[in-house]
């Protein structure tokens, strides 16, 4: 079953499939098929954030997205809502200066983990500091996927990359504890297989006045290909059968190493504090 199919701008009828049905308004077929690898997780992060921004309860003309530059750059560009697309790591002060514009707006980045936390991690950190309130979907992959597999901030350390073909000799960030440390209102981890958790997070995050944070755990071919983990399937198995759930986690036991043996995922961070704007 499915939604009635359309022609795209590449002359390629696109037919939703029916689970669409609710939020094919806020769907641009026309841009369809999408660029993601087979197996990537962004599909999934699309439509929960769509389905999420529909039900939030604010206008769809208030939600802006902004993405900067990696596999996430184009999640913007299939919905209909307002969108932009930046520069590398400039997501998050771009998104701040619309939020300071437009107070009413509900501006959301979403960014790879180097995108926000290598190119953009000052921005990332100051953003928290100041309690800005904007939403950042942080999608850690663990790699530069798009721009050649390089090693990124939340690489594991030991894990081979075109830029550690050796195994990476660096400590990963601890997403979570990071986010909390320079003064995020909200930090939650999901993986995109946690769909109905992973959705009432994005809900609960356009509540929060303040600095949010949602990381969200996508598997890579790019990733899985270099560290000979088979493909983003079996990394996908990983990510459903190892997590932990564990809301109540102490922050400093939130690392992912390279073993992948302990995931843990929870609503970790819910607090109120002063915003600096907005």
């Amino acid at each position: 079953m499915s939604t009635e199919a359309e022609v795209t701008t590449t002359g390629v009828k696109v037919e939703l499939p029916k689970s669409y049905e609710d939020i094919k308004d806020l769907i641009r077929v026309d841009r369809l098929p999408h660029i993601w690898c087979p197996g990537c997780g962004l599909g999934i992060l699309l439509k929960l954030l769509a389905r999420a921004i529909k039900n939030s309860g604010i206008p769809i003309e208030k939600h802006v997205i902004v993405t900067g530059i990696g596999c996430t750059g184009r999640l913007g560009g299939y919905l209909k809502l307002d969108a932009y697309h930046v520069t590398h790591g400039r997501a998050i002060p771009f998104a701040v200066g619309l939020k300071m514009a437009n107070p009413e707006l509900e501006v959301t980045v979403v960014g790879g983990d180097g995108d926000i936390l290598a190119i953009g991690g000052n921005h990332f950190i100051h953003a928290a500091r100041r309690n800005d309130d904007i939403n950042v979907i942080i999608v850690n992959n663990f790699i530069y996927g798009m721009t050649g597999g390089q090693y990124s901030p939340t690489t594991p350390k030991g894990a081979k990359t075109t830029t550690s073909p050796y195994g990476h000799y660096e400590n990963p960030f601890n997403v979570p504890l990071l986010a909390y440390a320079a003064g995020a209102s909200y930090v939650t981890r999901w993986t995109v297989l946690h769909q109905n958790e992973l959705y009432q997070s994005l809900l609960e995050m356009f509540k929060v006045k303040g600095f949010a944070v949602v990381e969200v755990l996508s598997p890579c071919i790019i990733y899985t290909d270099r560290n000979a983990m088979g493909d983003a399937v079996d990394l996908m198995r990983v990510l459903k059968e190892r997590p932990v759930i564990d809301h109540r986690a102490n922050l400093a036991d939130l690392d992912i190493d390279f073993s992948m043996k302990k995931i843990i995922l929870g609503n970790f961070v819910k607090r109120e504090r002063p915003v600096s704007y907005g």
